[in-house]
């Protein structure tokens, strides 16, 4: 499971960004809009942290 996770942290930031924009063009709330970029920046960097090699390598 090594590089799986990192890898659906990765789509679920894409998926995130998607919303983001997709509710910004919509002219949701702003702070709807701010969550979810939010979110999509913290999957992101869990994502490439995750890979990063760490103690264990």
């Amino acid at each position: 499971m090594g590089g799986v996770l990192p890898s659906l942290l990765l789509i679920l930031a894409g998926v995130l960004v998607g919303g983001a924009w997709s509710l910004h063009k919509q002219g949701a709330p702003r702070g709807a809009v701010i969550v979810t970029a939010l979110l999509a920046v913290l999957a992101t960097a869990a994502g490439v942290l995750w890979m990063l090699p760490g103690e264990g390598a």
